[in-house]
């Protein structure tokens, strides 16, 4: 399977539009497809035989365009709304005129709206054909129709009814008022969907910097894309670092804010690692480059937040389902309403035509489609700057749900530097002992492994064979038969109970190490905020009873948990998920299985790989836990916004579609029924858009 493809599509009207192109696709042979309404953006994945082109060509045969970069910033629909209207203001400002004024003339009415419903079938009618061949009806249906119906009418007044009644027929500036408040809602839409994807943009641009590269000891200025790997840069106060590296000279203060959330500068030099994007306030160095591209972590960052905002989440799966049969019932309606306008009611054909049109137009399943993208997007993008990275729009709501959070201790709640206490010697000597323990840890990444390579650090290490790591447990390995083993001591007899570290050769002890850690800054107010809130907070650790129970002393956990292997931990959060919804938060690999069977598994920067891939959540702040509140409030009011959105759409064609089916929109000042369904049509969508966007200015922390 190839990578992911990204692609921009123009012409798409609603929800339904993108589920047709989602199956259309997948029943091509594309794979991973998914089609986000809101933003107009496809990912798939590419099998060896498929190109981009072959995409592009099948995007085009189902009715779509590729976007283009938009040079000056209008989108097709806005050019279209642009053209319409001119043609559109004259032939609706006749209502308000004398009957012998010029735009009364129906000749000219006709040569006014025949470019509006031609711009409406280019736009509204190929869409709506397309969506009727692949058997997924999108709103184009309801406006095509609505459109055709005033326009052809009024041709039928004009040909065939006698010129003293063909006033009653001519609804030309109807077609052509609907077609264009339907394109201004669509401007509105586009215009304020952009503002729901902002986070993604500022991320980008955050990218696009020049480096100072040195070539030959000079100093020479390059774009972001020509860094290769291992290149010497330069980078002095107020420049963006232009991508991952280590600093080989010099020291600095970054603002690493837009990337981890931390507001203070942070203190770098020789050794330390600097993110791409970040910014330099003050000092000057020189790093290696070390990941350029999409390897970099802000790359990384932006993929992980589109690809969460193309996730749906269960609720949005029954917005879904509903839009799926919702044009087909309103088309049943409006031909109901017709038939029982002029068959029961008596009513004149000119008004049972216009309860129907009414019906057609102020339906809306966009609202519907948009509720809960446009919700996510923004929830996802806010997080985002906070430094939290959300892998998937049903995290977002599974979050919201969670009642109690599990912590591992080290490395979460605590800093994960551990100090070495003491180093007892039991048999050997002092030099080789230090040396294997070198040589064994070398190959952990658990954070006690990491400060023991560290501190016992060496110019050399000894061969080791067969080496083998037990989650939880320790590491082992052979040098000439006789097998090593450092790990946890608790599993051994009463001589090692005061030590936290063992040594076996041959499952013999031959030293001991007693550690310390401290606990992260801020940790204690975090879980008691987290308690007032009403969450259950566990600490679930591997390590010893003495130091859970003196890390509970200063934090008030619910309970502690002490001396939990991986499947013990497993096994924990397993229990706890029969009775509510948890989180596990963790950073090491004995976390992984807890992380990936709890209900959302929340890892820290400076996790392992392993950790962070079983994870939902990545918290990139990794000095203390206070993201984790803003997470779950982010979360709860994304959820909220998503309800609130859905009852919106829900209850406005609950409302409407009966209120223009009984001809209770009345014609004001001259505007019709038809017209007045096709203004409301227009901002119901607006309306949820809006209020997702409150999302993102909202204060909820």
């Amino acid at each position: 399977m190839g990578e992911k493809t990204q692609i921009k599509i123009e012409g798409m009207s609603c929800n339904n539009c993108a589920a047709g192109i989602e199956k259309q696709l997948k029943n091509k042979g594309y794979h991973d497809v998914a089609v986000n309404f809101s933003n107009q953006e496809l990912s798939c994945s590419l099998k060896e035989n498929q190109s981009i082109s072959n995409l592009i060509s099948d995007i085009k045969k189902l009715g779509y365009s590729i976007k283009e970069t938009e040079k000056n910033n209008y989108s097709l629909v806005e050019k279209l709304f642009f053209v319409s209207i001119i043609f559109t203001l004259p032939l609706f400002s006749h209502m308000f005129l004398p009957k012998t004024h010029i735009l009364h003339n129906v000749l000219v009415q006709f040569v006014l709206c025949l470019p509006v419903y031609i711009i409406g079938v280019s736009y509204f009618g190929k869409s709506a054909l397309n969506s009727i061949k692949n058997s997924m009806l999108n709103m184009d249906v309801l406006i095509f129709m609505g459109s055709s119906a005033a326009f052809f009418y009024s041709i039928y007044g004009w040909i065939g009814v006698p010129s003293e009644q063909m006033h009653d027929y001519m609804f030309f500036e109807t077609a052509a008022t609907i077609i264009s408040l339907v394109l201004l809602g669509n401007v509105l839409e586009h215009r304020s969907v952009k503002q729901t994807t902002t986070a993604i943009k500022e991320l980008s641009t955050i990218q696009q910097v020049t480096a100072k590269k040195e070539i030959n000891g000079e100093v020479h200025e390059i774009s972001f894309d020509e860094i290769q790997v291992n290149d010497i840069l330069h980078i002095v106060s107020g420049d963006k670092v232009p991508t991952d590296g280590e600093i080989i000279w010099g020291e600095c203060s970054i603002d690493e804010s837009m990337i981890t959330g931390e507001n203070l500068p942070i203190y770098k030099t020789i050794k330390d690692n600097v993110i791409g994007g970040t910014i330099l306030q003050s000092g000057s160095i020189k790093i290696v480059a070390q990941k350029i591209g999409k390897d970099t972590l802000l790359s990384k960052i932006i993929n992980l937040v589109k690809d969460a905002q193309n996730n749906k989440p269960r609720i949005q799966r029954f917005g879904d389902k509903i839009s799926g049969y919702f044009v087909p019932f309103v088309l049943i309606i409006a031909l109901i309403t017709f038939c029982i306008s002029l068959f029961i009611f008596g009513l004149e054909t000119k008004e049972c035509v216009l309860r129907a049109i009414s019906v057609l137009v102020i339906s809306c399943p966009c609202a519907m489609g948009l509720a809960t993208p446009t919700a996510v997007m923004v929830g996802i993008g806010r997080a985002a700057k906070q430094g939290i990275l959300i892998k998937g729009g049903d995290t977002l709501e599974r979050i919201a749900k969670i009642k109690s959070i599990a912590f591992d201790k080290t490395g979460t709640i605590t800093t994960g530097k551990f100090k070495i206490k003491d180093l007892n010697i039991l048999s050997g000597d002092q030099e080789y002992i230090e040396t294997l323990i070198y040589s064994l840890e070398k190959h952990s990444s658990h954070p006690i492994a990491k400060s023991l390579c560290l501190r016992f650090k060496k110019n050399h290490d000894l061969l080791l064979e067969n080496i083998k790591e037990e989650k939880g447990i320790g590491i082992s390995g052979y040098i000439n038969n006789d097998k090593y083993f450092i790990g946890t001591s608790r599993f051994l007899n009463n001589e090692s109970k005061e030590s936290d570290i063992c040594i076996l050769k041959n499952d013999s002890l031959i030293a001991t190490i007693l550690i310390e850690d401290e606990i992260k800054s801020g940790c204690d107010q975090v879980i008691n905020q987290l308690n007032r809130n009403g969450y259950n907070t566990y600490l679930l650790s591997g390590d010893k009873k003495e130091k859970c129970e003196t890390i509970s002393e200063t934090i008030s956990f619910k309970d502690v948990y002490y001396e939990h292997l991986p499947k013990e931990k497993l096994i924990k959060i397993d229990k706890w998920k029969k009775s509510e919804p948890i989180a596990m938060v963790g950073d090491g690999i004995n976390d992984a299985p807890a992380l990936s069977a709890s209900n959302v598994g929340i890892s820290i920067s400076n996790a392992t790989h392993i950790a962070i891939n079983s994870s939902d959540v990545i918290l990139l702040n990794s000095k203390d836990l206070y993201q984790l509140p803003k997470l779950l409030k982010i979360s709860k009011h994304t959820l909220l916004t998503i309800k609130q959105n859905l009852f919106w759409a829900f209850s406005y064609n609950i409302i409407a579609i009966p209120i223009a089916a009984l001809g209770f929109i009345p014609t004001v000042y001259e505007i019709s029924a038809p017209m007045w369904a096709a203004l409301f049509m227009a901002f119901s969508d607006v309306m949820v858009i809006g209020n997702s966007i409150r999302l993102k200015y909202k204060k909820i922390f």
